[in-house]
């Protein structure tokens, strides 16, 4: 049902830039006329100068594909003395180690005429894993598809599903309201979108203050439409203003419409040099609520105004090694002593789960797990740093890297060195390592797993 409504969609939306379109043309046929003439002229030029043309007058092409296909196959080290270990696996025995088998094929392509352009990008997935078969549900198959109307150079819209990527931060959004959280373990992973309508304004200008732009979205959360956002019943809105200011992108952002608590943020980039540039992000939530668990099992709540902000750095030395260095601070997120209890409290279901063969507790502590204890980093203060080196020793398409997010919390930290080569024509191969370095009763000590390693191997086309 969800997939005929998105397909319903997109063929009306194709057959709407069509029609645009054709008007777009109609108007612009009188004018073709009147060069016909002048046109016919130029083509009795000498032989060497009819052959000359511009990169410019090269005609676009209409229709646009492309994609990927990846295999990553995965090995897990089990950590079967962890908490996290306990609460996953308190009913199985997967041994000392466990292996996933990846598969994914990402297609996009587009079709542009005249003003109008449709943007589709899907993303199928299948996993194996100790569980067996799994896959993507269709409804969430499609990450992106919309129609883009521009209709001059100032103005533009957007319908549809999109992925609006606010905000500076490499690994870390703090003020990534509308879209979808970041892997910080791999953050240029593509993000599903949100079927929102957005229009974009910008203006441009001579003196300090050079470019000024203005984003709005709609962004309507209902039954069966973006309800995994946040509260079901709402039509949302956000805005994004933008200014190119002494040399300085600046952004000002918000959102507001009782899905989520009103939230308000800024952010900032700045090349210092050429190869060393600065950013950093802040933003406020309303009346943010956080549910916290003790030892024994008691849940409690509480209601605040969360602060969060990132201060980051990117750096290109002169041997092409490029350094990201960022601290986040997560104003909404656990402190040491709350996540101790949170370890506690699984350890104490679990004593019970074996002793007596109650779950209730080990249950209790999952559903609280699920977007809450369980979200990317959910304590409050992370050191990211990411060390890439371009073709060391001269070997080409080669590019090593090493990357490690430290809890500045509790100590504790994951180490990932990676190594990726692109020597083939499409191919690119990447051999991955993470270990989780930390001790008890700390968030990567108690992790499911000690190490992980995995191979991304992609066909792009």
């Amino acid at each position: 049902m969800y997939m005929n409504r998105i397909l319903y969609a997109l063929v009306f939306l194709f057959v709407l830039f069509n029609s645009i379109s054709s008007v777009a043309e109609e108007n612009s046929s009188q004018t073709s006329i009147e060069q016909t003439a002048e046109t016919q002229a130029s083509a009795t030029t000498s032989t060497t100068e009819e052959y000359k043309f511009e990169p410019s007058e090269i005609e676009k092409k209409l229709y646009q594909i492309g994609g990927y296909l990846e295999f990553r196959p995965v090995l897990l080290g089990l950590d079967r003395n962890a908490s996290l270990y306990k609460l996953k696996f308190f009913k199985r025995d997967e041994g000392k180690t466990i292996e996933e088998y990846n598969t994914k094929l990402q297609i996009e392509g587009s079709y542009e005429k005249g003003i109008a352009r449709l943007f589709v990008r899907t993303n199928f997935d299948l996993k194996y894993s100790y569980l067996g078969w799994d896959h993507n549900e269709p409804k969430r198959m499609i990450y992106e598809g919309y129609l883009f109307l521009k209709p001059s150079d100032s103005l533009s819209f957007k319908f549809g599903k999109q992925t609006l990527l606010w905000g500076k931060g490499y690994a870390f959004n703090p003020v990534g309201f509308i879209s979808r959280p970041k892997d910080p373990d791999d953050p240029e992973l593509v993000l599903e979108g949100f079927i929102v309508a957005s229009m974009d304004y910008i203006k441009s200008f001579s003196g300090p203050l050079k470019t000024f732009s203005i984003a709005t979205v709609i962004f309507p959360v209902y039954e069966h439409l973006n309800d995994d956002f946040g509260k079901i019943n709402h039509l949302n809105f956000a805005g994004k203003l933008y200014f190119l200011l002494y040399d300085t992108d600046i952004d000002l952002i918000g959102l507001a419409g009782g899905s989520k608590t009103n939230c308000f943020g800024l952010d900032f980039s700045r090349n210092i040099t050429t190869n060393f540039e600065i950013h950093g992000e802040f933003a406020f939530i309303n009346n943010q609520i956080k549910k916290v668990i003790d030892s024994q099992g008691k849940i409690s709540e509480s209601k605040f105004d969360a602060k969060s902000y990132l201060l980051g750095v990117r750096y290109l030395t002169s041997w092409d090694m490029t350094l990201i260095l960022e601290y986040y601070r997560n104003g909404g997120g656990f402190s040491h002593l709350e996540m101790k209890d949170y370890f506690l409290c699984i350890d104490k279901g679990y004593d019970l789960y074996f002793s007596k063969g109650n779950d209730s507790l080990l249950r209790k502590v999952s559903n609280l797990t699920q977007g809450n204890y369980g979200r990317p980093n959910p304590m409050k203060d992370y050191l990211y740093l990411r060390m890439s080196q371009k073709e060391p020793f001269n070997i080409l398409y080669f590019t090593p890297a090493l990357t490690t997010i430290m809890n500045l919390n509790d100590k504790s930290l994951s180490l990932s060195p990676e190594l990726l080569y692109t020597g083939f024509t499409n191919w690119e191969f990447r051999l991955k390592g993470t270990a989780l370095i930390g001790k008890g009763e700390t968030e990567f000590g108690e992790k499911p797993n000690d190490y992980r390693i995995e191979l991304r191997v992609r066909y792009y086309f």
